[in-house]
């Protein structure tokens, strides 16, 4: 071969093979070849008011499908858990952030561009976890089944004539029920306070052993007739007053927490750049104050602005978790109030 053509010979194999690292670089960066749809599986405990006012719109804006497989967050977990190399799930869309940093080995370390712009108050010491909104632990009442009872409090709840009539969901399976329990200890005098957990116990007593299985059963239950109270959260309330529902909000007189709910990527994700995109969407200022002006949830956004629909924080007496001493002690605090649900039933 002659010098000339083995020049040639060499630079045809060397531009192949940076013909071939470009177009490696290149599919990398412009995501999933051209005819194969692009998809995140989406594992969510979410309300179907919060999917349908944020799901439909990032699909549109990016052509992303979005899959979603819906439960309650405990037991997303633990399908998570257990099941993750058949699940193939991206993304955690909702939740409190316990269940996050209880289970950080499950979530890629991320956290969405926008999150300088999280109220400073609800801005979680988390690397895998970004607020994107409030829920505040209420209490829904139906107003006819209630009628001249006055329930403006915990204690209250504590009433004969409400005796199996308080639905609450499973603090073990449903993060609104942990958070509704969190609450209950601390407006009562703190998650260790025996005086606190002598209400849980009488509380468990005045539910006569009544448990609904998921957070969804509770304000449903109240909403049909079928429970006077329910132990909750204010996102599907604030819908169903909205909708017409016999039924009202109580935030309770001794203080109501007031939580981020979170989202985070599954750790075994493969369309992390995908997932990046729904994390930074959730808390980009459109869909802040969309959450805002059109759906039932606090935005978390220092620059965006609550539903009139909504009562105003100012207007109700509130109470700050600690965090860190939460996703340490969330086990004792379960195992607890497990203890005194096994007595009771």
């Amino acid at each position: 071969m002659t010098r000339k053509k083995l020049l040639l010979a060499m630079a045809i194999v060397i531009l192949g093979v940076i013909g071939s690292g470009l177009y490696a670089i290149w599919r990398h960066q412009a995501g999933p070849a051209p005819g194969k749809p692009r998809e995140l599986v989406v594992l969510t405990p979410n309300s179907q008011n919060i999917l349908t006012g944020t799901i439909p719109a990032f699909e549109e804006k990016y052509g992303i499908k979005i899959r979603l497989i819906q439960g309650g967050t405990g037991q997303l977990i633990d399908r998570l858990q257990k099941d993750k190399d058949q699940l193939h799930a991206d993304i955690f869309f909702g939740g409190n952030y316990t269940q996050f940093e209880s289970h950080k080995e499950l979530f890629e370390h991320y956290l969405s561009k926008h999150i300088g712009f999280v109220l400073p108050d609800y801005l979680l010491q988390s690397e895998v976890a970004t607020p994107y909104t409030l829920n505040g632990s209420v209490l829904i009442v139906n107003n006819e089944l209630a009628k001249d009872m006055v329930i403006t409090s915990y204690e209250d709840l504590l009433k004969p004539e409400l005796k199996g009539k308080i639905a609450f969901a499973d603090p073990n399976t449903s993060s609104s029920a942990f958070s509704q329990l969190t609450n209950i200890l601390l407006a009562k005098g703190g998650y260790t306070n025996p005086k606190a957990w002598s209400y849980i116990k009488q509380l468990i007593h005045s539910m006569n052993s009544v448990k609904s299985a998921s957070s969804s059963d509770v304000y449903q239950s109240v909403a049909e007739g079928k429970m006077t109270v329910g132990l909750t959260y204010e996102d599907p309330c604030v819908n169903l007053l909205k909708s017409g529902a016999n039924v009202s909000i109580v935030y309770p007189k001794e203080g109501t927490v007031f939580l981020p709910s979170a989202v985070a990527i599954v750790k075994q994700s493969k369309a992390k750049a995908d997932a990046k995109l729904f994390i930074n969407y959730m808390l980009s200022l459109d869909v802040q104050r969309a959450f805002g002006q059109s759906t039932s949830n606090r935005p978390i956004r220092k620059d965006a602005k609550a539903s009139q629909d909504m009562k105003p924080l100012d207007d109700i007496v509130t109470l700050k978790e600690d965090y860190d001493y939460i996703t340490r002690h969330k086990k004792d605090i379960l195992e607890r109030y497990n203890q005194l649900r096994k007595t009771a039933d």
